[in-house]
């Protein structure tokens, strides 16, 4: 891995979190009342906030994805199938630096 893997995590899991802070009046309550905006213009609403919503569950699982992989760094196991204790590809680990398992077991 070219970069440090702290230093890499640490960066994806702040990039996860301002997103998330970005995007909290996606997720707010939509209003009921319907002198305010139409009936369509509401579920349209209501999608996007549903959308919203299912997109902070997706990025806070990522977070802990990430936080666990924080954990192996300081534990000295990163880098190490959490299944099979095998090395992980240096590459498998470039394009996902939360990954705990390597791809034979992935």
């Amino acid at each position: 891995m070219a970069q440090d893997p702290r230093a890499c995590l640490l960066s994806l899991k702040a990039e996860l979190v301002a997103l998330s802070q970005a995007t909290t009046g996606d997720r707010d309550p939509v209003e009921l009342d319907q002198q305010s905006i139409g009936r369509l213009s509401r579920l349209d609403s209501m999608q996007v906030q549903a959308m919203a919503r299912a997109s902070d569950v997706r990025r806070t699982q990522e977070i802990r994805r990430i936080e666990a992989a924080l954990q192996r760094v300081d534990e000295g196991e990163y880098g190490w199938c959490v299944e099979c204790g095998e090395a992980i590809d240096p590459k498998r680990l470039e394009i996902d630096p939360a990954a705990a398992r390597c791809a034979d077991c992935a």
